[in-house]
């Protein structure tokens, strides 16, 4: 039996073979999108610098992520109404106006006489960045739908999810270039005020990153689509989110691709640490090549993103869940690598079987999201689930460094525990597939 539903479906298009070139206004968002994406993922670098400047503990290193990632649970209910109120283009402007606000906060972190109150200050400066981009979320992928006709979601969404792994590889290795003696020396004799170690002076070129990306923003066409006044009581905003949330897990095609992607995502903010961990203990290298290392997943990445773009249509999207559990089993194979020469293709291969797998998930969601619910209260759905779940794994990673298990242990476990959940998400596709389709 395929896994995939059948196109009596009315509610999904079926695959156009004749490509439509994109329209001017999506390359606009593309920029906006590469210029604040890597700006995010240079700053996870530059934060996790300052929290070592602090001489923090390794058990409070997830905690950045785990600050960052708050602010997409708990403001779920609202910033999808706050991003269908209002052209989307301005809403990612104020949302990176609230990154950068981040940033200045984040630079007045001390590190002569570094104290509780100085981790306080980089997880806080960090979760205003998460507001920002729990904020920016729902306005940048929301607004693909209502630009672009359904048969061109997986198209767009394999250009954007490309281009944001480009600027995760590039963030990646920009922050560790930027903590880096050569270029943190050239930058601190620069003079600039509040900038005394490389950490802070990596903030000031990723503050600069976050104002290219709102240039972008503001050239950002207004797409015309307009919804319903949306509620200022925060008792109505929840009680309409939680609608949306049902409606969404209750659907077929809805429940099975937001299940993936929030594993998925989830995950994904795992790995990024456990690649850091891996790389220091395992291979013997240091933060600013650690980065880079991080860097390798994201290639891959991209090229499973443009390989599934250009292979995949829309309805044979759960078509690629067997490969979720491929990629689980897969991260098992680090534990019996010591060299970076066997390092990066398995990384790069990890990456690719993850980029593969969420471009189609990702775009049947935001397809059956838009026709379910509106742009932005459907991203906003998904991104309370997706980030809920990073919240849970993430802790569950701090628990087990706190425990001091070890490297090799967590990545067992981590590998084991994705391998099972993506077989129990297969059965669950093969039960829906068989009832009657939907009409």
């Amino acid at each position: 039996m395929t896994m995939e539903f059948p196109l009596r479906s009315p509610a999904l298009p079926p695959h156009d073979k004749v490509k439509e070139p994109m329209k001017p206004g999506f390359y606009t968002i593309m920029g906006a999108q590469f210029f604040s994406s890597l700006a995010d993922n240079a700053l996870l670098i530059a934060a996790i610098a300052m929290l070592m400047e602090l001489s923090g503990p390794a058990w409070l290193t997830p905690f950045l992520k785990i600050f960052f990632t708050l602010a997409y649970v708990l403001l779920a209910a609202f910033v999808g109404a706050f991003s269908d109120s209002r052209p989307k283009g301005k809403v990612m402007f104020f949302a990176n106006a609230v990154k950068i606000a981040g940033c200045l906060l984040m630079l007045t972190a001390q590190s002569t006489a570094p104290g509780h109150s100085d981790y306080l200050v980089v997880l806080i400066a960090y979760g205003i960045v998460g507001i920002g981009a729990a904020t920016y979320s729902p306005a940048k992928y929301g607004i693909v739908t209502e630009l672009l006709p359904a048969r061109q979601l997986v198209i767009a969404n394999g250009w954007i999810e490309g281009l944001t792994v480009l600027s995760i590889i590039l963030g990646t290795v920009l922050g560790g270039l930027l903590i880096g003696a050569r270029v943190s020396g050239v930058l601190l004799t620069l003079g600039a005020p509040h900038v005394n170690n490389p950490a802070q002076a990596a903030m000031g070129v990723i503050v600069g990153i976050y104002l290219i990306a709102a240039v972008f923003n503001l050239f950002i066409p207004d797409t015309g689509a307009r919804y319903s006044r949306q509620h200022v009581n925060p008792i109505l905003l929840l009680r309409d989110f939680s609608h949306c949330l049902v409606a969404l897990w209750r659907d077929r095609l809805g429940q099975i691709s937001l299940a993936a992607t929030t594993l998925l995502w989830g995950a994904g903010a795992v790995l990024q640490f456990i690649v850091l961990k891996w790389a220091e203990e395992s291979l013997g290298l240091g933060l600013e090549q650690s980065a880079v290392m991080q860097g390798t997943v994201a290639i891959g990445i991209a090229l499973g993103a443009v390989v599934a773009a250009r292979t995949v249509s829309l309805e044979h999207a759960t078509r690629v869940l067997p490969l979720g559990v491929v990629m689980g089993l897969a991260l098992l194979f680090m534990t019996v690598v010591d060299s970076t020469a066997m390092a990066y293709p398995l990384l790069i291969a990890v990456g690719a079987m993850a980029g593969f797998f969420l471009v189609p998930m990702n775009a049947l969601l935001q397809h059956r999201g838009y026709i379910l619910l509106s742009a932005g209260h459907s991203i906003a759905v998904q991104n309370f689930n997706e980030n809920l779940n990073i919240l849970v794994m993430l802790g569950l990673y701090a628990l087990m460094v706190w425990l001091d298990l070890s490297i090799d242990a967590i990545i067992v476990i981590f590998g084991l525990f994705v391998a099972l959940v993506m077989a129990l998400l297969m059965r669950w596709a093969w039960i829906n597939h068989a009832l009657p389709p939907v009409r």
